[in-house]
């Protein structure tokens, strides 16, 4: 059996299908604006998202700090949840690069963030406080697909401050897949999106910010500060065209899998204290008494050319390079660690 790989679905390989087009894909220099591939790709994603422009980027990490920083200043402000990947995993690149000032707050079980709060962290027109200028939301977070109601709602309340609103979309097709509606509609709400294409969708990297003419023309400025002028990356491109074209579907799998693997490691886990997450999208979350207990399930599945991540509470993300057969052996082996390392009897 293949390695099996749950640590997340940016370790997937390209297909067959997705090498040949990369090898014929047409390209030029995209500086100067002469790549077809990447041209017909930003014309795609835009559409999709219903945006009047899109833009390359190396990275979803470059695709929302572009993002940020089209909408901001230095000295302005973006209310962003704490545990969203714009404040916490992408490096400070805002307050770093922009001077912009982030205004956390928790976000709540359901991957969403206090309205009511948020509205009473905007702040007043003085001078002692930056100007709360945007507001930035995560869709799917830590697995869950967020309730389209809910961001028509904070689109309302953006409006009526003045605000504009930006989507770290990272696996924004994970969410239109699981809401059964399409990545379009769900973007509506927002001024910007920045949407991955090196996760679930499979391509080997890439993503891409969609928003008004205007505002992608201060992203490509910046993008060109940030080093991200590629020249003939219509090869990227095409990788990233291929997989929405013969990929987005298969994510209905990756989920229906992450189901089963959630359903299947609460059985087996059943007195143990441990504690399984349900699955929404391609994500289960699985958490021990002790960092040390996920340790030592790292180092057990590893022994059997699994890789997992460790801590006490860990993830396990399905993608197009796992099959049920493989969720099945590794569900095997998850029973076998609990009976000889955590069972309680």
């Amino acid at each position: 059996m293949n390695r099996l790989d749950l640590r997340s679905d940016t370790v997937t390989q390209p297909t067959a299908g997705m090498r040949a087009a990369m090898a014929n894909a047409g390209v030029g220099d995209d500086v100067y604006g002469e790549d077809p591939s990447i041209i017909a790709l930003e014309q795609r994603v835009a559409q999709l998202l219903g945006k009047e422009s899109a833009l390359l980027c190396s990275s979803g990490t470059q695709s929302n700090l572009c993002g940020l920083l089209s909408h901001c200043r230095n000295g302005e402000e973006y209310i962003v949840g704490q545990e969203y990947h714009t404040y916490r995993y992408e490096a400070g690149g805002a307050a770093v690069v922009g001077g912009i000032v982030p205004q956390p707050l928790e976000v709540q079980a359901d991957g969403t963030l206090d309205l009511e709060l948020l509205v009473s962290r905007i702040k007043p027109d003085d001078p002692h406080f930056p100007i709360t200028r945007l507001l930035a939301f995560e869709n799917t977070h830590a697995g869950q697909a967020i309730d389209p109601d809910y961001f028509q709602t904070a689109r309302r309340i953006a409006d009526q401050h003045s605000l504009s609103m930006h989507l770290d979309g990272a696996r924004l097709a994970n969410a239109a897949v699981a809401s059964n509606r399409s990545m379009l509609e769900l973007a509506a709400p927002f001024d910007s999106v920045s949407i991955c294409c090196s996760k679930g969708l499979g391509a080997p990297v890439g993503s891409l910010l969609a928003g008004s003419g205007e505002l992608i023309g201060r992203a490509r400025r910046w993008r060109k500060m940030l080093g991200g002028g590629m020249r003939q990356a219509g090869i990227i491109a095409a990788g990233i065209d291929y997989a929405l074209t013969h990929h987005y579907a298969g994510l209905q799998q990756d989920h229906e899998n992450a189901q089963w693997l959630a359903s299947a490691l609460k059985s087996i886990s059943n007195n143990n204290n441990v504690e399984v997450s349900n699955a929404q999208t391609n994500m289960v979350y699985v958490q021990f008494d002790t960092a040390d207990t996920g340790r030592k399930l790292q180092q057990f599945m590893a022994e059997q050319q699994i890789i997992v991540p460790a801590g006490k509470k860990i993830r396990l993300v399905t993608h197009l390079d796992v099959s049920r057969q493989q969720l099945e052996h590794f569900a095997e082996l998850f029973a076998h660690f609990l009976h000889k390392f955590v069972s309680k009897f």
